[in-house]
């Protein structure tokens, strides 16, 4: 994909220049990388003169019309794809901004608009073109909920044209002891406000609350960073920042109050964050709908006291933050006593911030852009040869997943689609059942899944013995049924363990994975079974694609893959190509591991023992060109006749993610065919022609049988089901993708041959 970027842009001093710097260079560092290009349209007023960075390919005088019209023309002969622009009236031309419509309206591409302001209350001209901009766009990005509310009320913007997509945050990180140190103020307590400067910041309402907290604490620091907005030096100079200098010295504050009228460069105010106790936004009025400065002290976990201007009221919401009211500085006096009397109070704020800051860093923010832009630019894809229709797949439900869980886990069992309570609970489902929640929340922005985590990762937390084992089986009283579970089980809750940690929805999820993960370790190598085995190096890849310099576990990964390649070598023939004289359940696990293991090795001999022995199983399980899966009822022992029945849900999982990530190493659209012809198996493509998967209930029946279906729908039925139908989802997307890549490649050719 090739984008251009309209907006301002570094080295001019203004906070949609950062954004869009930040976001340009996220979204070329996503996974596509290798195929995202892009380029920067800057937008500039007629006195300045920068030197710009090498992808700033043009740039537009603000009040210049004709220089819009070259750029449309610049963009529309570039080759780009999409055209992203930042739109915040005051930095273009005309009446209210009106000269970027002229721009838009020569493009021949795609547009992406992201609003950084959205008035309640708009000017006529303000209101016109903005729907007109957004008229025109494919997509509109906002980061803030009220303002999908603006949109659709006030502008008649379609809802499914928005898009909600939080403002990015840099991925920075300092100790906030080392920092305070580096300043000089290790002794003191900081409070912290930066951005530019103008009068509806209300700095005047922090500065007023200082003296009554100085009495108590006189210690504080009160840091104002930034310099005069350019706008307001042009129409009124520094009048504002005098003002501010002589209510300092009125209320004898010279001692507590810094304002050094300058621009900080980024690394410096996140290290000016990282060392402040506490971030305040004294705003004097609720319209303002995207804050950059308060992002960022979120994304610092910083603690944070705001007025409840829109963006504040959402982001500081579920204790991330604490609000206090217009213009009243008694208030947020009494506000910043209590929390410097309290130190765990402002630490608990602290590490709300910090958590959810976690979900804001850039390389998040840019990949839901590209995710996004993606699939705006599928409606020009040639899908001809496409391998599968998602548009005949069930609506992806969680109903009976909620069903089967309560505060304790997810049951194992199900009497058609009641839960069995006396059946208790197990680890290898609610290992399956912390996956189906992670894939849920990655591919589908599912959050009530991600709600989920916690008691599936509670639940296995509980079940661990002190040596690293696992306990597998819960009665429904909470007493324990055995003292060391299968290794199976092992296996599966190791597998669910790395994901977590290659995908970790917030940081404090990644921690207790990691501890309950790395606990287990020395457990890896004394495994038998080849299936957990199998399991766990799954597991450990996941893990080693966040942990790329773990050097320990990726010889680790090296010695298990090789135990599955001495158990392929001591068992195959010419005829026989397996790791076992038999094909029994999870058979697609085993190549799986292998496969995944490649892409971390990329070995030769693992590559290859994967490919072969994926193949044979394919030449057992798709003879009449759809899946049949081995039978439980005897499985399948070398020269002999292979079991037809007793087909189980988690052997179709397995199977669907075995191609999914041969397809990822290999970009071979067959696997895609023969993946969306495993999932098929649920709907009905079975021995039997028999639907597996409820409509009703939304769960999976728990076997296809010889008589019909055993219709009882117990969790790893139904967590089979829907990890699959996750898995198909992001097959989809990574299939246009490689199609759109293809495309891209060939309009790069024909243009070379043109020139």
């Amino acid at each position: 994909m090739k984008f251009a970027c309209i907006g301002t842009y570094p080295p001019r001093e203004c906070g949609i220049g950062s954004f869009t710097s930040d976001l340009y260079h996220s979204m070329l560092g996503d996974i596509n990388q290798n195929e995202n290009e892009g380029f920067i349209i800057a937008m500039k007023n007629s006195d300045e003169e920068y030197s710009y960075p090498k992808e700033v390919k043009l740039t537009i005088q603000q009040e210049n019309r004709n220089e819009y019209i070259a750029a449309a023309k610049h963009i529309n002969n570039s080759g780009a794809d999409v055209c992203i622009l930042q739109h915040e009236y005051g930095i273009f031309g005309g009446q209210s901004g009106i000269y970027i419509l002229s721009l838009l309206h020569s493009l021949k591409i795609h547009l992406v608009v992201t609003l950084h302001t959205i008035s309640n209350t708009p000017s006529y001209t303000e209101k016109a073109i903005l729907k007109e901009i957004c008229k025109m766009a494919n997509m509109v990005v906002v980061m803030n909920l009220k303002a999908i509310d603006f949109l659709t009320d006030i502008y008649d913007v379609p809802r499914e044209k928005i898009a909600f997509i939080e403002h990015g945050v840099p991925d920075f990180h300092f100790d906030q002891k080392k920092v305070k140190k580096e300043f000089k103020l290790e002794e003191k307590k900081i409070l912290l406000t930066f951005g530019f400067l103008s009068r509806n910041k209300g700095i005047e309402v922090a500065i007023k609350a200082l003296p009554k907290l100085v009495k108590k604490h006189p210690n504080i620091i009160y840091l104002v960073l930034g310099k005069i907005h350019p706008s307001v030096m042009r129409c009124s100079g520094d009048e504002y920042l005098i003002y501010l200098k002589q209510l300092v010295k009125k209320l004898k504050l010279e001692d507590h109050v810094v304002i050094p009228n300058s621009y900080i460069p980024q690394d410096d105010l996140f290290k000016y964050l990282y060392a402040s106790d506490i971030y305040i936004t004294p705003y004097n009025n609720e319209a303002q709908i995207t804050s950059g400065t308060l992002s960022y002290a979120i994304g610092a976990g910083a603690a944070v006291i705001s007025t409840p201007y829109w963006h504040a009221t959402e982001l500081l919401a579920n204790g991330r933050g604490r609000l206090f009211d217009f213009h009243n500085s008694n208030q947020l006096a009494d506000i910043l006593i209590e929390l410097l009397d309290n130190p765990n109070t402002l630490n608990a704020l602290r590490k709300n911030a910090y958590e959810y800051g976690r979900n804001l860093t850039w390389p998040k923010i840019g990949a839901k852009y590209n995710l996004h832009v993606f699939n705006i630019l599928q409606d020009e894809i040639e899908t001809k040869g496409q391998s599968f229709d998602i548009l005949i797949m069930p609506q992806f439900s969680l109903k009976h997943i909620h069903r089967l869980t309560d505060d304790t886990g997810i049951r194992q069992h199900a009497k058609f689609s009641i839960p069995s309570l006396q059946d208790g609970y197990c680890l290898d489902d609610n290992a399956r059942a912390l996956l189906m929640a992670l894939l849920a929340y990655t591919e589908k922005n599912n959050y009530k899944a991600l709600e989920l985590c916690p008691i599936y990762l509670s639940y296995i937390q509980y079940m661990q013995n002190d040596d690293g084992t696992f306990r597998n089986f819960l009665g429904f009283d909470r007493s324990f049924l055995d003292e060391v579970g299968s290794e199976d089980s092992f296996g599966r809750t190791i597998w669910a363990l790395g994901y977590l940690l290659g995908n970790p929805p917030n940081y404090s999820y990644y921690q207790s994975g990691q501890s309950i993960f790395l606990k287990a370790v020395p457990v890896f190598e004394k495994l038998k079974s080849i299936r957990s085995i199998a399991n766990t190096i799954v597991g450990i890849s996941y893990y080693l694609q966040r942990n790329p310099t773990d050097d320990s576990m990726t010889e680790l990964l090296s010695r298990l893959s090789k135990k599955l390649v001495t158990s392929y070598e001591e068992n195959s023939s010419d005829t026989w190509r397996w790791f076992e004289p038999f094909l029994t359940y999870d058979n697609a696990m085993l190549p799986l591991a292998l496969l995944h293991s490649t892409e971390i090795h990329n070995d030769d001999k693992i590559r290859a023992t994967a490919f072969r022995s994926m193949e044979f199983l394919i030449s057992k399980t798709f003879t009449n060109g759809y899946l049949s899966i081995i039978g439980n009822d005897r499985w399948y022992e070398k020269d002999e006749k292979r079991a037809t029945f007793a087909q189980q849900p988690l052997d179709v999982m397995a199977m669907i993610l075995l191609f999914q990530q041969a397809f990822k190493l290999t970009k071979n659209e067959e696997y895609l065919n023969k993946l969306f012809k495993s999932y098929m198996w649920f709907l009905g493509e079975n021995d039997l022609r028999i639907s597996l998967y409820d409509s009703e209930t939304n769960g999976c029946c728990d076997g296809l049988e010889s008589y019909g279906v055993n219709r009882n729908q117990g969790a790893e039925s139904t967590l089979a089901y829907v990890i699959s139908h996750l898995t198909v989802l992001k097959a989809h997307k990574d299939f246009n993708r490689e199609i759109f890549a293809k495309k891209r490649l060939a309009k790069k050719i024909s243009q070379n041959v043109i020139n």
